[in-house]
């Protein structure tokens, strides 16, 4: 998986959780960050990896997202392994 791929896939994580008022509450309020910060650093690969360690946090809401994207579940923590800060700790703007 390269990079670019990982963004990719972080973006429609993203987009996922967007669509879900209460995910996206969630995710704010785990990060701080503003509804405006999130929208003008989405492309950011340390802001998308965040969003990748918000997901992995919980069973649930990661499995519901690789069903919706048709993604194996693997796919994910393979993904946040190629964006900033990929050992493990939550890295954001």
């Amino acid at each position: 998986m390269t990079p670019e791929s990982a963004e990719t896939g972080a973006l429609k994580a993203l987009a996922f959780i967007a669509a879900d008022s209460d995910e996206l509450e969630r995710l704010l309020a785990r990060t701080g960050l503003t509804p405006e910060t999130l929208r003008s650093q989405a492309g950011d690969p340390a802001l998308l990896g965040g969003v990748l360690d918000f997901l992995l946090e919980q069973d649930d809401r990661l499995l519901a997202f690789c069903q919706d994207a048709g993604l194996a579940p693997e796919e994910t923590p393979r993904a946040r392994s190629r964006l900033p800060g990929g050992a493990g700790e939550m890295v954001l703007p």
